[in-house]
């Protein structure tokens, strides 16, 4: 990894600086004007001067992409039609999660009351039957405004941020047809790798396994959820780089079993990666962790050097693109805060851990743990209002059975193709591996103070944090 100021880490930050920059403030077309003048700068012989101008053009492009995107984000024609009835062919874009009273999903109208709409809403349907993902239902639907904050939560502004500004509910629906597209190859991907990561498997055991390998932790039940969070192990039901990992890696040993080059392996690399954040969707951390997979077999086959925070920068830029409000998103905010302190601080903690006589691995795993909580602690205790003060201790316990769980559920998937009762076996290898995670989750998310939910509470972490920091070992003499 390097560190030097590149004009790749230059153009992306200053990409992401004005991304972010659109929503405190959108320009228009008069202010860039100025860009020709700093593209002029780009001339100057000064090295430094050049790199201020670089991101001054990617900033103020930045900028201006972003205030149209948020544009485009908040133009509603469904909001005049609050208080509605009508029919609608609606687009289901999400997997059902069940709620205590309603069945909610994503979705988008097409046509309301016989007018062409084509936009994104949160769909409302009573509890029981629920249309899959990627079904096109006709449906007779009421629009709703959403609800305004209630009980910490403002469901009309965090709706608003992901584009959406009505919920539509369905009081009667029926199966009309599929989405087809991207987003159909998406559906279909899914469903197939759903099916064939766990052949047999049922219950809590496969909810885990999707949870892990899809992102997905809607067959969770409630209690389980509320012990991963507890415990500080959330965030594995998240994908992660490790996940797209072994999904390349799993690309590159076919490649290799097959006798084919290297570069044709690169190539397959790039498809499988593509093939699986179409199946688990553009979550923050899939499309983060997408991007630097990507990148990685790229700088391969163009004999270049990987560059973590050149992947982790695009990466941000990518998202930001599509959405600047996505900056107030938790999933974002976690996820890329995780990945630099990986980068930045787990070394200097694994560094002060050296003296204590604990093998390596389990030094570096430590210092990544400690690293991560400590940098996403602020993100969750503004967004959530909670802390898991025993993550490292749950991590320690948990992390060496995930790369086990994930290269068992991709084996069994490939199997599953050649060979189904091979592959049920190994899923049901892989479902005792869950059972380990879950269990651990249980176990720690339901310690006394395994997480708080006060200030004060939170003042006493802060300063055992504090004295910890502060406490520096002997090194051992000679």
């Amino acid at each position: 990894m390097t560190h030097r100021l590149a004009p790749a880490h230059v153009i992306a930050g200053g990409l992401c600086a004005g991304l972010a920059a659109a929503n405190v403030e959108r320009i228009g077309a008069p202010v860039l004007l100025a860009l020709p003048a700093a593209a002029a700068a780009l001339a100057l012989r000064e090295p430094t001067a050049r790199l201020v101008a670089l991101a001054l053009v990617a900033a103020l492009a930045g900028w201006w992409w972003g205030g149209m995107r948020l544009e485009a984000l908040d133009r509603s024609l469904l909001t005049a039609q609050i208080g509605r009835a009508g029919r609608a062919t609606i687009v289901v874009t999400s997997g059902p999660r069940t709620g205590r009273y309603d069945i909610r999903a994503n979705g988008v109208v097409r046509v309301f009351r016989g007018a062409e709409i084509g936009e994104p809403v949160e769909l409302e349907l009573p509890l029981g039957r629920a249309p899959p993902q990627g079904a096109i239902v006709d449906a007779l639907a009421v629009v709703k405004e959403p609800r305004g904050p209630s009980h910490g939560f403002d469901e009309r502004t965090w709706l608003r941020r992901h584009g959406i500004h009505v919920v539509v509910r369905l009081d009667e629906w029926r199966p009309v047809g599929r989405r087809g597209g991207l987003g159909g190859l998406g559906d279909r991907l899914r469903r197939g790798l759903a099916r064939a990561i766990a052949p047999g498997l049922a219950g809590e055991r496969r909810a885990v396994l999707e949870g892990i390998v899809l992102g997905d932790d809607a067959a969770l039940s409630d209690g389980l959820r509320r012990d991963f969070r507890a415990s500080g192990l959330y965030h594995i039901l998240a994908v992660s780089g490790q996940n797209v990992v072994l999904v390349a890696a799993g690309a590159l040993l076919a490649a290799w079993l097959l006798g084919v080059s290297r570069v044709i392996g690169e190539l397959g690399a790039l498809a499988a990666i593509a093939a699986y954040v179409l199946a688990v969707g553009a979550q923050p951390s899939v499309i983060r962790a997408g991007v630097a997979g990507a990148l990685a077999s790229l700088a391969w086959l163009t004999g270049r050097m990987r560059d973590a925070w050149q992947a982790l920068l695009l990466g941000a830029a990518v998202l930001l693109a599509s959405n600047p409000y996505l900056v107030y998103d938790a999933g974002f905010q976690l996820s890329f805060a995780a990945v630099a302190a990986i980068f930045m601080l787990a070394p200097r903690l694994a560094a002060r851990l050296e003296p204590f006589p604990l093998p390596r691995t389990l030094r570096i795993g430590i210092s990544i743990s400690l690293g991560c909580s400590l940098v996403t602690a602020p993100v969750l205790w503004l967004q959530f209002g909670y802390l898991p003060i025993l993550g490292v201790l749950a991590n320690a316990l948990v992390e060496p059975a995930m790369p086990l769980l994930l290269g068992l559920a991709f084996a069994t998937a490939g199997l599953d193709v050649v060979s189904p009762r091979s592959a049920a076996a190994l899923a049901w290898a892989d479902g005792w591996v869950a059972a380990y995670i879950a269990c651990w989750a249980r176990v720690v998310g339901r310690l006394p103070f395994a997480q708080i939910g006060s200030t004060r509470g939170l003042a006493a972490l802060v300063a055992i944090v504090l004295v910890a920091l502060s406490v520096r070992p002997r090194r051992p003499a000679g």
